[in-house]
């Protein structure tokens, strides 16, 4: 039975809860991704979305002052401000299955990946669509 462990990613970055929505925004931009895990003193404690930035950047407050550039509101805002705090996480031995149910009926975009309390790693949409392209590339020789 395919399991998390054959899909996630265990290569990923994570930020503490007080780094500037600048910095997160700029870890995401270089590493492609657009989900990044929060961890506090090495606890998983929310994770960070490129629509968590959006939405804080393209908040209505910030329209009525429109001195307000979108560096200063990157610069001036923190990832524990903008995050999805305490998200739903999965374990490496779930079910693959189980979890693109999950993300389907949750419309999340990723997991983080949580087990014994460490965070391990972080399985994504494109996770799946990298193993959905794997094997129809195996079927096709």
């Amino acid at each position: 039975m395919l399991r998390v462990k054959d899909l996630m990613t265990t290569r990923l970055d994570a930020v503490p809860p007080e780094t500037s929505l600048h910095e997160a925004l700029s870890i995401m931009n270089r590493d492609g991704c657009r989900q990044m895990p929060v961890v506090d003193g090495g606890r998983l404690v929310g994770i960070i979305t490129d629509r968590d930035v959006r939405l804080a950047v393209n908040s209505p407050v910030l329209e009525e002052d429109v001195g307000l550039a979108r560096e200063d509101v990157l610069d001036g805002l923190t990832v524990a401000r903008c995050m999805t705090p305490d998200p739903v996480t999965v374990t490496s031995d779930t079910s693959a299955y189980e979890v693109a149910d999950l993300l389907c009926l949750r419309k999340f975009g990723a997991l983080p990946v949580v087990d014994d309390g460490e965070l391990v790693g972080i399985v994504t949409v494109i996770d799946y669509l990298r193993h959905f392209a794997a094997q129809a590339e195996r079927g096709a020789d």
